[in-house]
């Protein structure tokens, strides 16, 4: 379980992070809200991608800030919404970065997580391309794949889905959905398509001026009232199915 107990960020006078508690269990959760709503600095505070300025974060039965990062990494992968590597790399040198918590990358379990990441990505005919060959699409892919080398219990993506067109933005979800029924991996997504959260997420975390909305079974989140109060814009919510689907009036 993730478990957040008062985490505040500040950004100079702007308060990004506001005493937020929230616990994400099991499955799929998706991340959603408004511009600047804090949901990629709450992501990136989970993952100590950022310092926090109050508050504890435990992942899994460690405090990330007291945890050493080799074993933190064993347990907690996450992919940054803005992602630069300053030297050229080949797809399967990139992928390979995700075993240096275990292996170093060298050992032939390193060599079968890196082989199996490629594949779920279908990322075989790049893989001896570099990083700067790719379309952005393909790149984003790479790096996903670079997480799901690391073969952690806990994946942190933020914004996954930027660059990939709806093929990909779909296959991506439903591995995603497959990594979590096959392989009890808890996942959380930050995005902003309602549709494709309400699709896939087994639960939503829905994030407004730095603090928690509204949190829980899709059905629970979205529907109209939660919706315009959050995003403060006239919206509809169908059903097509068993799916919700959200009409922006």
């Amino acid at each position: 379980m993730i478990r957040t107990d008062h985490v505040v960020k500040r950004h100079g006078p702007v308060v990004a992070v506001d005493d937020v508690s929230v616990e994400i269990g099991e499955g799929l959760t998706a991340i959603i809200g408004p511009n600047g709503a804090g949901k990629s600095t709450l992501l990136g505070l989970i993952g100590r991608l950022a310092r926090m300025d109050q508050g504890t974060v435990v992942v899994g039965g460690l405090d990330v800030t007291r945890t050493k990062s080799r074993e933190l990494a064993k347990r907690l992968a996450v992919l940054r919404q803005e992602n630069h590597i300053p030297i050229r790399l080949t797809v399967e040198d990139l992928v390979g970065f995700g075993r240096f918590p275990h292996g170093g990358g060298r050992t032939a379990d390193d060599l079968a997580h890196v082989e199996s990441a490629i594949d779920l990505l279908d990322l075989g005919p790049y893989r001896d391309r570099y990083l700067d060959e790719l379309s952005g699409g393909q790149r984003q892919r790479a790096f996903v794949a670079m997480a799901l080398a690391q073969d952690t219990d806990y994946l942190l993506l933020d914004e996954p889905l930027n660059n990939l067109d709806p093929r990909h933005a779909i296959e991506l979800m439903k591995l995603l959905v497959r990594l979590v029924d096959d392989r009890g991996i808890r996942i959380v997504v930050v995005m902003h398509d309602i549709n494709t959260a309400a699709q896939f997420a087994d639960t939503i975390v829905a994030m407004k001026d730095g603090r928690i909305h509204a949190h829980g079974p899709v059905d629970d989140v979205v529907t109209v009232p939660e919706l315009v109060a959050l995003y403060e814009t006239p919206v509809r919510v169908e059903r097509i199915g068993t799916r919700r689907v959200v009409l922006w009036d």
